[in-house]
């Protein structure tokens, strides 16, 4: 079953092409994360799914319905975490999480979330005195304080330290064990490699590859260089084979092979070669 179905779907502004007939699959329980560099109509897209933009042609449904008709049942099963900061005036973090579980029949307990994105000590401070991290971590808790089904998350760890990253990490993990679908837009490749069960990687407004973090762009068949140490001397060779190589290596140097590294294409690296081809780097 999918949580997330677009198909040929359009948007333009003015004489920009904002979405040139993404289609994509989301399945229920899966996280996918949208990439792609700025302009290329990652949060356009993102947009039209949570029902605060319209398409110009396509096919969208979310949870089996149009995100432009949906009723306040539907908006109750999403979750969303924008990039912009929620103005929430003077309150303070435990007021604003309170706050808002009172829109949803099973919310979450909001001291219990409050935990979960790092801001127990900060519970007691009022929104205006928050760190740009941590009202990012405030978006999060309100994001995820009604149980949603369908979570959209848009660059949701821009401001935190490594350790909030991990942490924040660590509680998107719990929520997908619990069956929460994700669509997650980061720069992180990080973060995506982590976290997604799947990735698709937008460029002009186009999808031109979606696939596992492993397969994306063939990555798992790409050229490793293997380097090592020889009669010292730094040595490196480039195959398609790099165990076959390995294995032979070590039986010509009698076992141990001194200052072994096998390196295959990050995602990173994968992800920018996409955008050479698309012109977008």
């Amino acid at each position: 079953m999918n949580a997330i179905e677009v198909h040929d779907l359009y948007k333009t502004y003015g004489d920009v092409r904002a979405v040139d007939g993404v289609t994509f699959n989301v399945r229920a329980g899966e996280c996918l994360a949208l990439l792609g560099p700025n302009g290329a109509g990652k949060t356009t897209t993102t947009e039209i799914l949570e029902g605060y933009r319209h398409a110009d042609s396509g096919t969208v449904r979310v949870l089996g319905s149009d995100p432009q008709t949906g009723g306040l049942s539907w908006r109750a099963r999403l979750g969303i975490v924008l990039q912009a900061d929620r103005d929430l005036g003077e309150l303070t973090v435990r007021e604003s999480v309170r706050h808002f579980a009172g829109y949803f029949e099973n919310p979450r307990d909001p001291e219990e979330v409050i935990a979960a994105v790092g801001l127990e000590e900060k519970a007691s401070a009022r929104n205006s005195k928050l760190s740009g991290g941590q009202r990012r971590r405030l978006d999060v808790a309100l994001g995820i304080i009604g149980r949603p089904e369908m979570l959209f998350l848009d660059e949701p760890t821009t401001g935190f330290d490594p350790e909030a990253r991990r942490e924040f990490w660590t509680l998107i993990e719990q929520l997908k064990s619990e069956g929460t679908t994700i669509l997650l837009t980061t720069h992180y490749l990080d973060e995506a490699e982590r976290l997604a069960d799947r990735v698709a990687v937008i460029a002009r407004g186009r999808i031109v590859a979606c696939d596992t973090p492993s397969q994306i762009g063939n990555r798992s068949n790409a050229t490793a260089v293997v380097s090592w140490a020889e009669g010292g001397v730094e040595r490196s060779e480039s195959t398609i084979e790099p165990t076959a190589f390995v294995r032979a290596l070590a039986d010509r140097l009698g076992g141990e092979i001194p200052e072994l590294s096998v390196h295959r294409p990050t995602l990173e690296d994968t992800y920018l070669s996409l955008l050479a081809v698309e012109g977008e780097s």
